[in-house]
C-alpha cells in the first residue's frame, strides 16, 4: 500500500492541521480539522482498512506515544479520506480514542477525545507516523476502543500495512 498526504508543505504537514492553525479550527487549544489522505494499492482482499496517527517524540515529553487519530472498520473502497473527516466521519468508520480520553486528561466528555487531535509539539519538530492497515474482515469494534484494542483484535485480521512520516514544526 501506498499513503500520500497531498497537505505537506516544504516537507512539513500543512499548518492548517496543526497547532500552528487558526483559533477558529481548535477547541481547548487543539486543532480539530483532519487532514486528507489517499491511499492506493490496497490489496484486493482486502475488505477493511483501519489507521492510527501517532507521536513517538511525545515520549521524552509525557512519558508514553501520544496517539492523535485511531479509526477502523473503514471500507477498502474508501482510499481518499477528506480533509475533516475526523471529525465529519464520512464512512461511518468505528472511531477509536486519542489520548485526549485517558486518564491523564481525562477530557472523553470533549468531542475530538475520539477523532482527530491535531499535532502540537511543544519542544522541537516532532515526527507523527500515519500506518495503513489492510485488513480481510471489520473488526468486533464500538466506537470509544482504544488503540491497544485496535493492534489485539487486528491479530490474524491483518494483510498489510503501510506507514508515512509526517513531520510538524514546534
Amino acid at each position: 500500500m501506498k499513503i500520500n498526504v497531498p497537505t505537506m508543505t516544504n516537507g512539513y504537514l500543512d499548518d492548517k492541521y496543526t497547532k500552528h492553525t487558526s483559533a477558529v479550527n481548535q477547541t481547548d487549544e487543539s486543532p480539530f480539522i483532519s487532514f486528507p489522505i489517499n491511499i492506493t494499492d490496497v490489496p484486493e482482499n482486502a475488505k477493511y482498512l483501519a489507521f492510527t496517527l501517532t507521536d513517538l517524540d511525545s515520549i521524552p515529553v509525557c512519558g508514553f506515544e501520544w496517539i492523535h487519530w485511531v479509526a477502523a472498520n473503514i471500507p477498502a473502497d474508501c482510499t481518499n479520506i477528506p480533509e475533516d473527516a475526523g471529525r465529519n466521519n464520512p464512512f461511518k468508520w468505528t472511531r477509536g480514542y486519542n489520548s485526549l480520553a485517558g486518564g491523564m486528561l481525562n477530557k472523553r466528555d470533549n468531542p475530538i477525545s475520539a477523532g482527530y487531535v491535531g499535532p502540537t509539539p511543544p519542544d522541537k519538530t516532532h515526527y507523527y507516523t500515519l500506518t495503513v492497515y489492510a485488513l480481510d474482515a471489520k473488526l468486533p469494534l464500538h466506537d470509544g476502543f482504544w488503540y491497544n484494542e485496535l493492534i489485539h483484535t487486528m491479530q490474524g485480521q491483518l494483510l498489510e500495512k503501510s506507514a508515512v512520516t509526517l513531520p510538524v514544526k514546534a
